[in-house]
């Protein structure tokens, strides 16, 4: 059985963000596997920066530091947040910023331009709504966000593989089509994909 993370990284209570992380933790639960839950709503996210210079930065919050172990416990990662205005949420945005720390999630190398990728062997899923239809995201506009994600986050920490859901229009959506996203995310659940 994995170790799952469940972020609901809506910034607050009571959205559609959290009831499909809620559903996909209880029927990942419900399988056996080992969970643990976060929501963003419930975390003191600031919008300041920490500082990132070797000889400089501070301990992490208290925070900070329980959601690095949380990330470091877990064998996969889901992330549920809305799109807007083409991103992710900007309390999720300053979240990544301020637990994805170098020396945590990375370590860049004195002598070369790479790094140490240093939360290898974990797997991510993250679930999307919009109110842009999925298609348009993907084939349109090229992904934007799941290309962040892959190749600027998850990816770049070493997070593999990573998979993205899609769920919209939200806003014209039938209480029948949220339904079916619920359903989606708990076969998800079962599986921990």
């Amino acid at each position: 059985m994995a170790r799952i993370l469940v972020l609901d990284g809506h910034p607050r209570q009571g959205s559609l963000s959290a009831a499909l992380a809620e559903r996909y933790a209880a029927a990942a639960r419900a399988t056996g596997h080992d969970l643990r839950t976060l929501a963003l709503a419930d975390l003191p996210v600031g919008v300041t920066p920490p500082d990132h210079r070797p000889t400089g930065g501070a301990e992490p919050a208290p925070w900070v530091a329980a959601v690095q172990a949380d990330l470091a416990w877990a064998e996969h990662l889901v992330i549920v947040a809305p799109m807007w205005w083409g991103s992710l949420p900007s309390a999720l945005d300053a979240l990544i910023e301020q637990v994805f720390l170098p020396g945590f999630a990375f370590r860049h190398h004195e002598t070369d331009p790479w790094w140490d990728r240093l939360l290898t062997g974990r797997s991510a899923r993250v679930i999307l709504t919009m109110d842009t239809p999925p298609w348009v995201l993907r084939w349109l506009w090229r992904d934007p966000i799941g290309n962040r994600l892959r190749r600027q986050v998850l990816g770049f920490v070493g997070f593999a593989p990573i998979a993205i859901t899609r769920f919209g229009p939200v806003r014209t959506s039938t209480p029948a089509r949220r339904e079916g996203w619920l359903a989606t995310v708990e076969s998800l659940g079962r599986r921990a994909a």
